[in-house]
């Protein structure tokens, strides 16, 4: 198997300190960077998501929408260069694996605006929690989709 060139994370896990972690970095690496990214993702989710429900008062499923389109954008640039280092190359070979990449979110758009609708629409319930609570399912949802429909060249590890 061909060895892949160095990333910016696996250089930091040569610095003092880090070294003593670089065994399990090296193990895990895609679920630990996948979290780093799943982490920022939703950090790009729900600062857009208040700035458009809370700081514009708009509808909390049209804010949830537009905070999706930032959200999936950063998403897909970082994983298909850090987390699963897609090699995907030619215009076609791209834009199937956007599509796909895109069409994924799609889905946890829906279960995430249905879970904002039953949860802030019906039940009245604080945005920002509800917001919250949701991320951590479709982070969840995003990883299985993207392993296992996406970005299919690393399924075992």
């Amino acid at each position: 198997m061909e060895q892949k060139k160095e990333d910016i994370f696996d250089r930091l896990m040569h610095l003092p300190g880090l070294r003593t972690f670089e065994k399990i970095y090296k193990k895990n690496k895609e679920v630990l960077l996948y979290l780093l990214f799943g982490g920022l993702t939703t950090i790009v989710s729900i600062g857009t998501f208040a700035w458009f429900n809370v700081g514009m008062h708009m509808n909390e499923l049209i804010a949830n929408v537009i905070s999706w389109v930032f959200a999936v954008i950063f998403a897909y640039v970082t994983n298909k260069i850090w987390v699963f280092q897609s090699e995907t190359s030619g215009l076609g070979a791209v834009l199937k694996e956007i599509a796909k990449f895109f069409g994924g979110r799609l889905a946890t758009l829906g279960v995430e605006e249905l879970i904002l609708f039953v949860f802030i629409s019906l039940l009245h319930g604080n945005s920002m929690i509800v917001k919250l609570i949701a991320q951590v399912v479709i982070v969840i949802l995003n990883y299985i989709i993207s392993k296992i429909f996406v970005f299919e060249n690393k399924i075992n590890g």
